[in-house]
């Protein structure tokens, strides 16, 4: 059954245990935390929110990622298992464009993952923003390694907590402040903003840069028309004359080493007619 579209676009983050060890046999992630909020895609703003903990099946898997907490550490024996917050889940995602930082890499496969072993049908998104891809191809490495913690350092924001809803309300922070810089320094000549190079280079600048044709040489002046009249060559000047020498000169020409002067033929004028109707033409 086709998914129906939603207005909203949702950006999503999921916090997780540490990768499954070689000795699991199982080779399962879990979550450990989901975070969403919905936002207006024609003004970037957020609508509602919605963040939970996610009490995974097995119990040390809370410990490998948060074992300086044990406050946090408590609150995870509390928290419901994926199995009772998969219709929630299912109702944000589900029809609606999916935005995030890596999340074609990492999230969108970790959450598909629990619903399978929930037993549940997987949400299916009708489109796929990862704010990674779209900083590495428009923004370029300016900032550093296009983490969100050095970007959010890069542009003042904060520090990244590694909390799922924190770290999608900065994601979204991060993307305003990098589509307005990308928007004042195309709108400006070269040199306007100080250090709007950074000696930083876009993917698309590079390859614009590279693919561009070399400057084309000035063109020639156009030869002189040179015709035929009475089986001779003639020139013709610009609007269309013949141009002819003075009456009695003589050209010259090669003839076996000797030079022979030969006298000037005057064009018919029916001939010079002829020729400039077909230029006009």
């Amino acid at each position: 059954m086709a998914t129906e579209a939603k207005e909203e676009m949702v950006f999503f983050d999921v916090e997780t245990a540490a990768a499954p060890s070689p000795s699991d046999s199982s080779g399962q992630w879990w979550l450990l935390e989901f975070g969403a909020i919905l936002v207006c895609p024609r003004r970037l703003v957020e609508l509602s929110s919605y963040s939970t903990l996610i009490r995974p099946g097995d119990p040390s898997a809370v410990s490998r990622r948060f074992s300086g907490d044990p406050a946090l550490s408590a609150a995870f024996r509390a928290a419901p298992p994926f199995a009772d917050v998969a219709d929630d889940i299912f109702a944000l995602l589900d029809g609606r464009v999916w935005a995030g930082h890596n999340i074609r890499r990492f999230d969108c496969h970790r959450v598909r993952e629990a619903f399978a072993a929930a037993g549940r049908a997987a949400p299916e998104p009708v489109a796929v923003v990862d704010s990674l891809s779209v900083l590495a191809q428009g923004f370029g490495r300016r900032a550093g390694d296009l983490k969100m913690a050095t970007l959010a350092a890069y542009f003042g924001i904060g520090k990244q907590t590694h909390r799922s809803l924190d770290d999608v309300r900065m994601n979204l922070e991060v993307l305003k402040h990098c589509a307005a810089v990308l928007m004042l320094e195309s709108n400006l000549p070269s040199g306007v903003l100080p250090g709007a190079d950074d000696g930083a280079v876009t993917r698309r600048r590079a390859a614009t840069s590279s693919t561009t044709a070399p400057a084309t040489p000035p063109r020639p002046p156009p030869a002189p028309v040179v015709l035929k009249v009475n089986g001779r060559s003639c020139k013709r000047d610009s609007t269309g004359k013949v141009v002819t020498a003075a009456k009695g000169a003589a050209t010259a020409t090669s003839t076996g080493g000797r030079r022979v002067r030969r006298p000037m033929t005057t064009t018919p004028f029916s001939m010079i007619l002829r020729h400039s109707r077909a230029i006009v033409r």
